[in-house]
Formats: C-alpha cells, sequence, structure tokens
C-alpha cells in the first residue's frame, strides 16, 4: 500500500497540459515548474519540496536535494506535517516525507522584502501551513513558511551517526539555501531576507543568527519569545537550557529505548517507534556540523551575524504553562514552588522581591519564571545583539489554545501571533485589528529597513489600551 505522502506526491505531479488556465502563473523553480492560486491580489504556492524525503535510508541524514520533475506541480495545497504526536491545537502526523514550503507573494510583486517564519511547538509539534501570512503581504512582503524535522526525526542522535541532533537545523538551513536561489522567481529579494520565528522558532532563529553555516542566508532577524537564553529552573543553581550537547544526545541514543544496537537498525523502526522517542530528543545539539558552539556561548563572545535583529516576549509569557502544570497555589504552596525550583536560598530572594499575593498564588509564580525565563534573558539577547525590543502586553487577547482551565492569563506566550498571522479561527475585536495592523506594520517596515519605527533604546509596548512599563525586577537573575 503506498504510504500518504507518495500519494501526496503523485497528485501533485501533474501534467502541464493539466493545468487550469487561470492558474497564478507558472512559476520555475531549480527543480521544476510550479503552479499556484491567486486569491484578490496574492499569489499563493503551497506545498513545494526544497528537499527529498528524508525517509528509509534517508532517516537521520542531511537533507538531500529535491528532485527535479517533469510538466508542472500543483502547488496548491500544502505539503505533509512532518511526524508528531497531537499536540496543543496541532494534529497528529506519521509522514516523515515532509520538507516541504510555501510561498505567498503580492501579485505582481518584484524585489519584495522577503519574511521566512520558523513555526513553533517546542521542536516537536507544528508547521508552516499552520499560519496564514495574508497581513504581511498585503503590506508588500513576499512571505515563505516551512516544515522542519521535528522531535525524534529531528534531533535523535547516535555514535557514529552524521549529524546527530541537529537534523531540524539543517532543515531550516536548506529551506533558506532553497530561498537564495528560488525567491526572487516569486518577486522576492533574495538579498534582503528577514528569518523570524515565535517559540521553538525564536529560539531557531536564534540559533541560526550563531551559525556560521547561515552566513549570507538571510540579512535580519524576528526573535519572538525564544531568546537563545531561554532556560528553567532545574533545581538549587541550575538551569536547563534549550541546547544539547552533541555527546550528550548521542550517549542519550545509546541508553534510549529503542532495542537497536546499529544505525540500520534504528532506520527500520516504524514511525510510531520513532515518536516515542521524542519526549528524549526536542533539542537541537550543538558541537555539530549545523550548530558549532552553544548559541549562549557564541552571543557572549560575540560569534553571530553583524544584522539588525528585532526581539521580545509577551508581558505573561509563563501563564499559559503555569495554569498547565500546576495546581491553584496558597502561600506555602507558592514559596514549596519556589524552594523546588530554585532552592531554599534563592526561594528566600524570590519571595522578598514577590511576596505572596493572597488568592492564587500561582500569578505570582507565573510573573517570577516570566522574568527568569523569557524577559530578562530577552533583555541580554538585546544588549548582546543591539537589538530593537518590544513587549507584547495586549491585558486580554483573544485564546489560540484550546481547552484551557479558567485562569488569568494576560498576554500569554504565543499571544501575539493572531496580531501577525492568521492562526486558526481566532479572531481580533476592532481594537485589536488595529492593534495587529501596527504591528504588522512595524514587522514590515523591518523586514524592508532594518528599522521597526522605534529606537534601540526603547522597548515598543503593544496594546489596545495604555499600559505601563513593569519592572520584571531582572537584578533577581542577573548572574
Amino acid at each position: 500500500m503506498r504510504s500518504t505522502s507518495t500519494l501526496f506526491m503523485a497528485a501533485v505531479l501533474v501534467a502541464a497540459t493539466a493545468v487550469p488556465a487561470h492558474a497564478a502563473g507558472i512559476v520555475r523553480t531549480d527543480t521544476g515548474f510550479v503552479s499556484g492560486t491567486v486569491i484578490d491580489a496574492q499569489r499563493s504556492f503551497q506545498g513545494i519540496p526544497f528537499a527529498a524525503p528524508p525517509t528509509g535510508d534517508g532517516r537521520w541524514r542531511d537533507p538531500q536535494p529535491a528532485m527535479p520533475w517533469q510538466g508542472v506541480l500543483r502547488a496548491t495545497e500544502p505539503g505533509p506535517r512532518c511526524a508528531q504526536d497531537e499536540g496543543l491545537g496541532s494534529p497528529a502526523s506519521d509522514s516523515e516525507d515532509c520538507l516541504y514550503l510555501n510561498v505567498t507573494t503580492p501579485k505582481n510583486a518584484q524585489n519584495r522584502p522577503v519574511l521566512v517564519w520558523l513555526h513553533g511547538g517546542g521542536f516537536t509539534s507544528g508547521a508552516g501551513s499552520d499560519y496564514g501570512v495574508d497581513q504581511l503581504v498585503r503590506n508588500g512582503s513576499v512571505v515563505v513558511t516551512i516544515n522542519y524535522r521535528l522531535g525524534a526525526f529531528g534531533y535523535f542522535g547516535f555514535p557514529g551517526l552524521e549529524g546527530s541532533g541537529a537534523f531540524g537545523l539543517k532543515d531550516q538551513q536548506a529551506a533558506l539555501r532553497w530561498v537564495q536561489r528560488n525567491i526572487r522567481q516569486f518577486g522576492g529579494n533574495p538579498h534582503n531576507v528577514t528569518l523570524f520565528g515565535a517559540s521553538a522558532g525564536g529560539l531557531s532563529t536564534c540559533a541560526q543568527l550563531t551559525t556560521p553555516r547561515t552566513q549570507g542566508l538571510f540579512h535580519k532577524a524576528i526573535i519572538q519569545s525564544g531568546p537563545c537564553q531561554l532556560g528553567l529552573p532545574a533545581g538549587e543553581n541550575q538551569v536547563h537550557h534549550t541546547w544539547a550537547k552533541r555527546e550528550d544526545v548521542e550517549q542519550a541514543g545509546t541508553n534510549a529505548p529503542h532495542g537497536c544496537a546499529d544505525i540500520a537498525c534504528l532506520r527500520r523502526l516504524s514511525v510510531r517507534q520513532v515518536k516515542a522517542l521524542t519526549p528524549l530528543f526536542s533539542a537541537p545539539a550543538y558541537r555539530t556540523e549545523a550548530l558549532p558552539d552553544n548559541p549562549i556561548t557564541a552571543l557572549q563572545q560575540g560569534r553571530f551575524h553583524r544584522i539588525p535583529v528585532l526581539t521580545g516576549t509577551t508581558r505573561d509569557e509563563l501563564t499559559v504553562f503555569v495554569a498547565m502544570f500546576y495546581p491553584p497555589l496558597d502561600a506555602a504552596g507558592y514559596e514549596q514552588a519556589l524552594v523546588g525550583g530554585f532552592g531554599a536560598a534563592k526561594a528566600k530572594q524570590i519571595v522578598d522581591v514577590h511576596p505572596p499575593l493572597g488568592g492564587d498564588e500561582r500569578v505570582q509564580l507565573s510573573k517570577v519564571l516570566t522574568a527568569m525565563t523569557s524577559t530578562c534573558t530577552t533583555d541580554e539577547l538585546r544588549a548582546q545583539t543591539g537589538a530593537f525590543g518590544y513587549e507584547f502586553a495586549e491585558p486580554h487577547p483573544p485564546m489560540i489554545f484550546p481547552g484551557m482551565p479558567e485562569f488569568p492569563y494576560g498576554a500569554y506566550h504565543g499571544s501575539e501571533l493572531p496580531f501577525l498571522l492568521r492562526y486558526g479561527t481566532v479572531r481580533l475585536t476592532g481594537e485589536q485589528q488595529k492593534l495587529g495592523d501596527e504591528m504588522v506594520g512595524a514587522w514590515t517596515r523591518f523586514a524592508r529597513t532594518g528599522r521597526p519605527g522605534w529606537e534601540r533604546h526603547e522597548v515598543r509596548l503593544f496594546a489596545t489600551e495604555q499600559v505601563t512599563p513593569v519592572d520584571h525586577r531582572c537584578d533577581l537573575w542577573s548572574s
């Protein structure tokens, strides 16, 4: 029985004579012709392969060149999602044949700035096609959204496996090279490419900013809620950062419960068996060709691309996670959570600055964790790179994650996304749409000129009502 991905390719590789006359023009890429669709004043091309399917013997290998095709590829539907379990609003997939991208462009675009979007999802879920880019395109940009391998398919390691722990990063780099080779044919300027992403996509952007492998592949970067320094408390004087050492990933691959003694056996594992390993392998590895250095170290030592950067967070990043993983807390429970995360001495310092407020202390815990993980690390990233800064502070944004319990989320992690991109069925109020227009204007201005519309020493606050800056007390985390 043929796989879903095989059927997908069979459906899209059609003869040129089968392309309808109303197609959105036919564009020639370096591997063949593609036809898309026209909606209003936009052209859309979806499901374009930027690399060969990483299946069979291609599993856990660097992305290989896509095979040229005859005729015209009907690029009217997204390619399959990379293999993943169901996540928050993200459907499951069993497809390893997933290295596809989507291009949306103004109808008669020529030499427009290019925005390349890296989706979030904790390096375990999501797809480029989850996000509509209409607003950014209406403001004059060509926008590319991509897929990259996730979980154990993207970040597994094993002794002797070349590229261990960094296949997903290599996919992103392959997509950026595709943009350099092809985007001019879609009306984009290959010399004015902005890489941007949120959450894991922001972390990925930060990683690509620090690797010499991407020199010249993009010229500006926007990092949303994903600073390289992001870390979670892991006990007394311990922080768990995103990045993994390649040797540690390879050792984990040896010890993982897969029942294999060699790479050939590993490549014969079923998709279900590999997906079961994802909880152990969702961290990109450094000391690899894709990412030579730990990005945190690279930034500290000044080894990053000297390009314009825009970076920021939401004001209440961690509320959504605290609501998911903690029961309601009283004062004693709040202090116990701090001791568990930071140790007794640090917990006392935190309580002195952020004492219990009365009521559900998860609110106060969220403030502490937001500062430690996101806001203050983003301040550090701004200082190192000279980045422009922003804070999304909308008090009552729509909820993008289904089934969340009642909680005062505020400007939670990911809540800025519907203001920039079309996301599922989420709708904005009239005032929120005006705010979205303002943000889209800033993002596209930055992509065009390298300046979003305010000075580097400012942190622009985005909200529908008057808000004041918040002191996140970053002095607590300066060490």
